[in-house]
């Protein structure tokens, strides 16, 4: 791109192979050829020797987009540097702050990058709403999830999917030495909980974001798999005027379009932001900018995006009756959160609130597996072995005169609506259970220990209950007295098996 408009100036450098790590380009260290590089709307591709030329505004962030087969150098917390920040008269004057002034323009903005072998078939650590409001949840934060999600093997990197903190932006700083303990490298998204909200347009929202992690949108390649990672909160909300609605700004659908056009389409798309797209709700997400960001989509059948917010899980899935362009449906993972239900309910054994999100998910973190270009997932929850996947409810001891008036209920956490759910009892045979379109029960005890005490209870009440998108239940037929043993098993979309099983004593 040559030639600079009003207000515009020119952003030159070079990428290169960084070999000795040291930070500068070495006279034996060469440039790197079709690497894409960003202004987070223009996006070009290095030349033959490294180079490239943007065009820069007073407000930019110029970024290196990681190719397959080179790692990123990261910070003292795990945070990858791939960016500079061009804000010559620093950010306006906030309650928290944003970038400090920057300066005239460098003559070269130069990214090193570091040549590593990079297997097409990985998993990644997937943390939806840290969202610590004070210094205590951040400690929630770090005992509940991070101490037990460092120690997992085989991961190469993590994102966190937005609300990092919970409004106070002084904790962000917290926040990325704290995920920075997992030991890897570290992506972020931003929240609606993550922004600057005492400004009038949008594009400034992400002061303070920016300050600490940098393009609040942008790109990375793993393997065969490219990510975008995108702002999709438009603050102030453009009709109201309070608050904010889902959605994407033009320069940044922009970004994604120009992106694109540098991607093979045999590559996974991975889409990482906070709210949903929500097909059935214009006023939380706006229709025309999904629609867009599908219509670039169109030419890509290997796609996924992953969202958080809601604080319950749930698959989303997108067809032509919401403008999906593919062949199959567009899936979108809404990931349940590492804070649960905003840190409620009673302490567990590490003084840490259990902190059930209120479909009955237990608080826990996704992760991620590629092979390619196919993805699948498990959901790990906080405190338990990996192998639970299914929670059940129901009586463990009843009398033989009224068993057939119990129903036990199975919320199978990673589970969708097209899922198969099955029961058997006593080694029979396997019948399948009922979808429920409720509440679960087992959450709903909870609240109501809180609702009917009679003595203070410790912690904060949960949230009230909403409807889980992943319960089924069976009601027990007539049993004769003596120990039943009942066992659950479900198919995951992926095919993958999943069992849990509980004994109901029957007394005469």
């Amino acid at each position: 791109m040559t030639g600079t408009v009003l207000g515009q100036d020119l952003a030159k450098g070079t990428v290169y192979n960084d070999l000795n790590g040291n930070g500068r380009q070495d006279r034996k260290e060469v440039g790197i050829e079709g690497v894409s590089v960003s202004n987070g709307r223009e996006v070009v591709q290095t030349d033959k020797k490294g180079n490239y030329s943007l065009p820069v505004q007073k407000d930019n962030i110029i970024f290196v987009i990681k190719p397959t087969g080179y790692e990123l150098p990261v910070d003292a917390d795990n945070h990858p540097k791939f960016y500079y920040i061009h804000k010559p008269e620093g950010s306006p004057k906030m309650k928290y702050a944003g970038v400090d002034p920057t300066g005239p323009l460098p003559k070269s903005i130069d990214f090193g990058l570091k040549h590593k072998e990079e297997s097409a078939n990985f998993s990644a650590f997937v943390f939806g709403d840290p969202q610590a409001y004070t210094a205590e949840e951040m400690e929630f934060f770090r005992k509940g999830i991070v101490d037990e999600a460092k120690n997992r093997q085989g991961q190469i990197f993590g994102i966190s999917l937005g609300d990092l903190v919970g409004d106070n932006l002084t904790l962000h700083p917290s926040y990325k030495q704290t995920v920075g303990q997992m030991g890897l490298p570290w992506h972020n998204v931003i929240g609606n909980h993550d922004m600057n909200l005492d400004v009038q347009q949008d594009s400034l929202s992400d002061e303070g974001y920016e300050r600490v992690f940098g393009p609040a949108n942008y790109a990375f390649n793993v393997g065969n798999a490219h990510f975008i990672v995108l702002d999709d909160i438009i603050y102030p909300h453009p009709k109201k005027g309070k608050g904010y609605q889902g959605g994407l700004r033009e320069d940044q659908l922009d970004f994604v379009e120009n992106n694109l056009k540098f991607v093979p389409k045999d590559k996974l798309i991975v889409l990482a932001f906070h709210i949903p797209l929500n097909p059935d709700n214009d006023a939380s997400f706006r229709n025309k900018d999904r629609q867009r960001l599908f219509d670039i989509l169109a030419e890509y059948p290997n796609t996924l995006s992953l969202s958080a917010h809601t604080h319950f899980q749930q698959q989303n899935f997108y067809t032509a009756d919401h403008g999906w362009k593919g062949a199959n449906p567009h899936h979108e993972y809404n990931v349940g959160t590492t804070s649960g239900d905003w840190y409620s309910g009673l302490p567990n054994e590490l003084g840490v609130p259990t902190s059930t999100m209120r479909d009955g998910t237990p608080k826990g973190y996704a992760i991620l597996k590629i092979d390619g270009n196919k993805y699948s997932f498990d959901y790990k929850v906080a405190g338990k072995d990996d192998n639970y996947t299914i929670g059940l409810f129901g009586p463990s001891t009843v009398k033989a005169k009224y068993a057939a008036r119990y129903h036990v209920y199975a919320n199978f956490f990673l589970g969708s609506a097209n899922d198969k759910v099955s029961y058997r009892l006593d080694n029979g045979e396997w019948q399948a259970m009922e979808k429920v379109v409720g509440t679960d029960p087992a959450y709903l005890k909870d609240v109501l220990n809180y609702d009917g005490a009679t003595d203070l209870v410790a912690g904060r009440r949960p949230s009230d209950a909403v409807n889980s998108a992943h319960l089924w239940k069976v009601k027990l037929p007539k049993l004769k007295a003596g120990k039943h043993t009942l066992e659950i098993e479900a198919v995951d979309m992926f095919g993958r098996k999943h069992s849990n099983s509980k004994v109901i004593d029957v007394v005469e």
